[in-house]
């Protein structure tokens, strides 16, 4: 009875500790969207790009003839690797990407973009690795997207992983040690370092987030 009375008491210790490491985590995080303003987001257009606006408490990225999005404006002061961005998104209306995050990794000129939705309303990946982009590396797949559906997206950057989770589902566990990292030749460069996007796709974005991970 006593054993079993320790391992009870062990247990609600490490709840505890959990609880604080995760109360820890989100008191670490930065919030880059308040939901009222569109603050240090900054609209880019790269020609034939929609509008970009707050309403509803949400980031809304208009529909373009092309890329529409927002730049980050203080990506300097942000963790370039061993960290992790958090955000939800919906898609509004279209058939392309609803998410295109562009991110640093490892330092503010070498960046990557997560592209979800892409290339017809599915494609998923990680645009570029090897000079390959998200429908052509081993990062890509399928997903099935709804509108009107809150999406929780999750990105996990280190020296060597980038790790994408949705719905806390891992859709994406990519190994970048040794590969070259870099985004897709275009007008996606106009959005570095840090940026959302979508392409002829208009989307609703809020709760965007970046803590620190703690380093292995």
């Amino acid at each position: 009875m006593k054993h079993g009375f320790f391992i009870l008491v062990v247990w609600v210790g490490m709840m505890g500790v959990g609880a604080v490491l995760a109360e820890e985590a989100k008191a670490n995080a930065v919030v880059l969207f308040d939901g009222k303003t569109l603050g240090d987001w900054k609209a880019h257009d790269a020609g034939g790009s929609g509008e970009v606006a707050v309403k509803d408490g949400e980031l809304r990225i208009g529909r373009g003839e092309s890329i529409t999005g927002a730049v980050y404006q203080k990506a300097a002061e942000l963790p370039v690797s061993d960290y992790e961005i958090s955000l939800e998104a919906k898609r509004l209306d279209g058939l392309d990407f609803f998410v295109g995050l562009t991110f640093p990794v490892g330092d503010l000129k070498t960046c990557a973009t997560l592209v979800m939705g892409g290339w017809g309303g599915s494609v998923t990946g990680l645009s570029s690795i090897d000079d390959m982009d998200a429908s052509e590396n081993s990062t890509g797949h399928y997903r099935r997207y709804e509108d009107n559906k809150w999406y929780a997206v999750r990105v996990q950057v280190t020296s060597e992983t980038i790790k994408v989770f949705c719905d806390d589902e891992m859709i994406i566990n990519a190994d970048i040690k040794g590969k070259k990292v870099g985004l897709r030749y275009g007008s996606i460069e106009e959005f570095a370092p840090l940026s959302l996007t979508t392409y002829q796709t208009e989307a609703a974005i809020r709760n965007i987030k970046l803590r620190p991970l703690e380093k292995k």
